[in-house]
């Protein structure tokens, strides 16, 4: 057969029609312009809105397993983290229930204790509530202005707390306001004594705002880390058992006979809004008696026999 006359055209399976490089630009082309269309007149936006119609069931059909797997974590885990609140709710019950027990106990001893030894009942202490205005501009002191004065009954020296512990002490009063020295104040200081021990002290403000130091304390002294130290109620200012700071380092040095110890306030000035201003215990106590001025002194009384007995 001669060769002009065989079929040299591709079966119809590998026909491709228009060339791959045509097809590419004709087909950039009409994304082009179903883009600009689509973002000029919305053209397809109908049809996108009818495919997720469509498609919406079928959507939720397929997030039901994975909504339900996460729920089912979800409660599982809640589950957990309420019977672990649960069990420390109990314990911090238990424990509360234990402590009240025992303050009722030491309530009732010292009631019949003070009854058998006819000792007066505890002052009362008054308290007026005051809110703070504002702290003093100036960056080396450490005072608050509150908005109680002289005409709410606020006087010099009253102790000012919150309910952490001891804030500071008014250290001027004005008729509508009153300065408070916080206890970080370098010009600071306050009976304190350490409920471990029992050993009476003085805590003063260190000045840099957030500490205060137990001075004088021999190094040799008994004192720990993490000891609560509360007022002592013998400076006739502060009521007994207040709160003030907790040790936070000792420092015991080989050249010095004192150790260096740091303490960490209870209650903290920054934020407070809401203080106590107490009535100092001075102001409470009864006055002292005065020695009459017709009663001869004890050196002129001792001294009349002697001379009647030479006579």
């Amino acid at each position: 057969m001669p060769l002009g006359t065989l079929d040299r055209s591709p079966p119809p399976f590998f026909r491709q029609g228009l060339p791959a490089r045509t097809k590419l630009v004709l087909f950039s082309a009409l994304s082009v312009f179903l883009m600009a269309a689509d973002s000029r007149l919305a053209l397809v936006q109908p049809l996108r809105a009818a495919t997720a119609t469509v498609l919406r069931p079928v959507v939720q059909v397929l997030t039901v397993p994975v909504a339900a797997w996460s729920a089912a974590g979800d409660y599982l885990g809640g589950l957990q983290a309420a019977r672990t609140a649960e069990d420390a709710a109990r314990a911090r019950l238990a424990a509360q229930a234990e402590r009240a027990a025992r303050s009722d106990q030491l309530a009732i001893e010292n009631t019949r204790l003070r009854a058998l030894l006819e000792l007066r009942p505890a002052l009362q202490v008054k308290s007026v509530a005051a809110e703070v205005l504002y702290q003093a501009p100036d960056p080396f002191s450490h005072k608050l202005f509150l908005d109680r004065g002289s005409q709410h009954g606020i006087a010099p020296g009253s102790p000012v707390v919150n309910e952490s512990g001891v804030l500071g002490q008014v250290t001027r009063v004005y008729p509508w306001s009153a300065e408070v020295t916080l206890l970080v104040d370098k010009d600071a200081a306050i009976p304190v004594v350490n409920t471990r021990t029992q050993h009476r002290s003085a805590a003063f403000g260190s000045g840099d705002g957030g500490t205060l130091e137990l001075r004088f304390v021999a190094g040799t002294d008994d004192v720990r880390a993490g000891d609560e130290l509360v007022t002592s109620g013998g400076d006739g200012v502060y009521p007994a058992g207040l709160p003030v700071a907790k040790v936070l380092s000792v420092d015991r040095r080989a050249d010095s006979a004192f150790a260096r110890i740091s303490l960490t306030p209870s209650a903290q000035p920054d934020g407070v809004r809401h203080v106590l201003v107490l009535e100092p215990l001075a102001l409470q106590l009864p006055p002292r008696p005065e020695p009459a001025a017709s009663e001869p002194a004890p050196g002129r009384a001792a001294a009349r026999p002697a001379k009647g007995a030479s006579q």
